[in-house]
């Protein structure tokens, strides 16, 4: 009895699972006909998503929003070029990834065109005096939005591969298979990067942390 009532509960859940995973394929396969509906639905779906990834790799927010942009007109325009068998989120976070880099090096052949807004950015970012971690324990104190800045100082200062293994396994929950995929790396590569990158940030930041424990 007890098989009769759960194997189709657990069909339908697996059928929803299924569903869902060939939901951005099925969009893909409309939009690679020229279905601008089916376009749309994809970009409501992870316009934030590619912006909030894009805003952690360029630290500009401006630039960001045109890199977002970027990367859903090269969606468009390689439709043709999306194998429907494919995660549909590991091809559009490669294409962001690919655009994000093409920028950081365009910056660093003309470091002029972002001084003004790197300055601007200093201006207007909050100043605070950095706790120092060599002080006498409990004598430091770090609020949560100087802990945020710090956070986000350390994994900018990661080796590019470090930081966007991370960031997409901690924003995007990707899994080692995809972001390895993003990278263009293999399997263990990918966890490897992960792995040095936690480290790195756990070496950094726990002389500002009470317990000196923390999970990145």
């Amino acid at each position: 009895m007890r098989n009769l009532v759960h194997g189709p509960v657990l069909h339908t859940l697996v059928q929803v699972m299924a569903d869902c995973l060939n939901s951005d394929a099925e969009l893909m396969s409309k939009v690679r006909t020229g279905d601008r509906e089916a376009f749309e639905a994809l970009v409501t779906k992870y316009r934030q998503p590619v912006l909030n990834f894009a805003i952690r790799m360029l630290h500009d927010p401006s630039e960001a929003e045109d890199l977002a942009q970027q990367t859903f007109v090269q969606v468009w325009k390689s439709a043709a070029r999306y194998q429907t068998a494919a995660k549909f989120t590991t091809w559009l976070f490669s294409i962001a990834r690919n655009l994000c880099l093409n920028e950081i090096r365009r910056r660093s052949r003309h470091p002029a065109d972002s001084l003004d807004a790197s300055e601007q950015d200093s201006e207007d970012a909050p100043r605070f005096q950095l706790p120092d971690p060599r002080a006498e324990e409990g004598s430091v104190t770090t609020s949560r939005s100087e802990l945020f800045d710090l956070v986000e100082q350390a994994i900018r200062e990661l080796p590019e591969n470090q930081r966007t293994a991370l960031l997409l396994c901690r924003e995007e929950e990707m899994s080692y298979e995809e972001i390895a995929s993003v990278i263009g790396t293999s399997l263990s590569a990918a966890k490897s990067l992960i792995f040095r990158g936690r480290e790195t940030l756990k070496a950094r930041l726990k002389p500002y942390l009470k317990t000196g424990d923390w999970m990145v």
